[in-house]
């Protein structure tokens, strides 16, 4: 796939994609509303998704390690 082609798909289309395959083992975290601008002004929501492949626990796991990496490191 032309990483061009990608612009044509929404994000929910993305979202639903990776989802689907049973390949996909992670976390899927976006802006509810999408990134409308490139600067973030005041609170912003956030949906986080994940499919069968991974439980909920792990996932919270998953994203745990992802903060303490991201704390640690910026």
């Amino acid at each position: 796939m032309n990483i061009g082609e990608l612009e044509l798909f929404s994000t929910q289309d993305l979202v639903n994609e990776l989802l689907r395959r049973s390949t996909f083992q992670g976390v899927i975290v976006h802006a509810v509303d999408g990134a409308k601008s490139p600067h973030w002004d005041g609170e912003r929501l956030f949906a986080v998704h994940h499919n069968a492949n991974l439980g909920t626990e792990e996932a919270g796991r998953l994203l745990d390690v992802v903060s303490q990496y991201i704390a640690n490191h910026s």
